[in-house]
């Protein structure tokens, strides 16, 4: 929105960022990769070395295996992302035998960082390509500092400033081609860091609204005062109010109902009504989602957006107790705007003191009928960035260079906002249109373990994002796992129990969306999100 509710959330555990383990691999069985797949081509990671020579007399390698396949390559993901600023050499050894190969294609490999989290990690990509001398092993290596990258987006800032890689892509012999070629890859080496980010896995707070009638109080506040005694801001004409009328739950679903209709409050008429609820939860870094379908109208103007809880604003929950700043200094989370005169389109936006009310930072995406179907909004916000996806497909992401007070004012507690406004030209038409909500609910970080250590559980899930079929690995010593798959609303689709260190799970019936994928794990669950595409 631009202006206008407040929320609670005093959880203020903030996630450290830790580094994440060694990228390497030299495919002898005890390398810290254990996600290689293989998209159009075939592989095989522990295949006897057919050439044990020179300088590399290894007894086992990775096989690559294009049999013509126009975009074949290998790749995998890390948890987290690749931290670039300090160290960005990524090497390995490659060996391409002459009688393998048909057509007239480069010999060359190519190195690419992903962002692996996209449903189109490609479009993100910046590339390194080195040439290749056939019948010898050769070390290669990409220098994403000082080499001759590529970036597909020219407007990227170089690899060294991007915190989105989290995909490693290896093509031999280019693509958009269908030519053949057998290579053999080994001693897959990145010595920088990676960062695994906070895994927002606890569900700290919800309403799932299972009750009748009105919303529940002790969730919710309706924020009806004017601020400025005659309007609210930004043009809207509506009065919110705290009637059932205008905010009701039925049939485990809230609706906040935009209405025509004329009412008096405050000493003020006007023509329209609806409702603003302010949470009384306010925290700091998390992930929060949102379930809900949009209303109709030309004029109607829907959003689930935060507040500081320290912003001074008239009839705000927070404001009698915390409010110290005005806006924009208290900063403004804007989860999903969605205006009638624009159908379909989704906004995501922040305002800060450096950029606020026609804000530069802001992203959107078209969407699919976002009146008639249910879609999941959400927001993970963390110490460096906001990141803003709907139904698992990230579209934005806030990630200012420098932080201070002018461009992060999102180190300290916000709350939710649910509203729906009227403002700019209406439809003459127009007579009611809810927003229906199915759920809200935030998460954070698990606590640390009373060590002081965050608890580290080895399981591998991959790929992620997944297409049709989910691999899990983990040690031998965590067989007899239970393992539950969950869907994004919460229902239960799939469970089994990890066998030899492993199992994998068909998902090519799911459509897409952020899953939860849970083990149990000595009485304690263990979540991860897998997104679904």
């Amino acid at each position: 929105m631009r202006h206008l509710l407040l929320f609670l959330l005093s959880l203020p555990l903030i996630p450290a960022l830790a580094q994440g383990p060694a990228v390497s691999d030299n495919f002898e069985g005890n390398g810290a990769i254990a996600t290689w797949y293989s998209d159009d081509c075939g592989i095989d990671p522990s295949f006897a070395n057919p050439f044990p020579q020179g300088i590399n007399p290894s007894a086992t390698v990775l096989k690559y295996t294009d049999t013509g396949g126009a975009y074949a390559n290998v790749g995998f993901d890390v948890r987290g992302h690749f931290d670039l600023s300090e160290q960005a050499v990524f090497s390995l050894k490659a060996y391409i035998p002459s009688n393998s190969l048909t057509g007239d294609q480069p010999n060359q490999i190519s190195l690419k960082l992903q962002n692996g989290g996209l449903s189109e990690p490609w479009s993100t990509q910046s590339e390194i390509i080195q040439p290749l001398v056939l019948d010898q092993w050769q070390a290669v290596t990409f220098d994403f500092a000082n080499g001759p990258f590529l970036n597909l987006d020219p407007d990227s800032p170089p690899p060294v400033n991007r915190p989105d890689f989290s995909r490693v892509v290896l093509q031999v012999n280019g693509e958009n081609n269908n030519e053949q070629v057998t290579a053999y890859l080994d001693d897959f080496d990145f010595t920088g860091r990676t960062v695994n980010e906070a895994a927002f896995d606890r569900l700290v707070w919800s309403d799932e609204f299972n009750n009748t009638g009105a919303i529940d109080p002790e969730k919710w506040h309706h924020q009806t005062q004017l601020p400025n005694g005659a309007n609210w801001y930004n043009g809207e004409v509506q009065h919110y109010t705290g009637r059932l009328d205008n905010s009701y739950v039925e049939r485990g679903l809230l609706h906040i109902v935009a209405k025509k209709e004329n009412f008096t409050d405050q000493g003020q008429t006007k023509a329209y009504t609806s409702a603003r609820l302010n949470s009384k939860f306010a925290f700091t870094y998390g992930r929060v989602e949102v379930r809900a379908r949009l209303p109709f109208g030309l004029g109607t103007w829907p959003a689930i957006w935060m507040l500081g809880k320290n912003i001074a604003e008239p009839g705000g929950f927070w404001a009698s107790e915390h409010g110290t700043v005005p806006w924009p200094a208290c900063g403004e989370i804007d989860i999903m705007e969605h205006w009638g005169y624009n159908q379909n389109y989704i906004q995501s936006a922040l305002h800060t003191p450096s950029s606020y009310g026609a804000t530069v930072n802001l992203g959107g995406i078209m969407a699919e009928d976002v009146s008639n179907l249910f879609h999941i909004y959400a927001l993970e916000w963390t110490p460096d960035e906001m990141q803003f996806s709907i139904d698992g497909q990230v579209y934005y992401t806030y990630a200012p260079g420098t932080q201070n007070a002018a461009t992060w004012p999102f180190d300290a507690d916000q709350y939710l906002l649910l509203n729906v406004a009227m403002a700019g030209e209406i439809a003459p038409g127009f007579t009611q249109s809810p927003m229906i909500v199915d759920y809200v609910r935030v998460y954070q970080q698990s606590p640390v373990s009373s060590s002081g250590a965050e608890q580290e559980f080895p399981f591998q899930l991959f790929p992620n994002p997944v297409k049709e079929t989910l691999n899990i690995r983990a040690p031998e010593t965590l067989r007899g796992t239970a393992v539950k798959v969950y869907s994004p609303s919460g229902k239960l689709l799939q469970s089994a129990t990890l066998e030899g260190g492993g199992l994998s799970f068909n998902w090519a019936g799911y459509p897409k969306g952020v899953y939860l994928v849970t083990f149990e794990v000595g009485g304690e669950q263990v979540a991860y999100k897998v997104v679904k595409i």
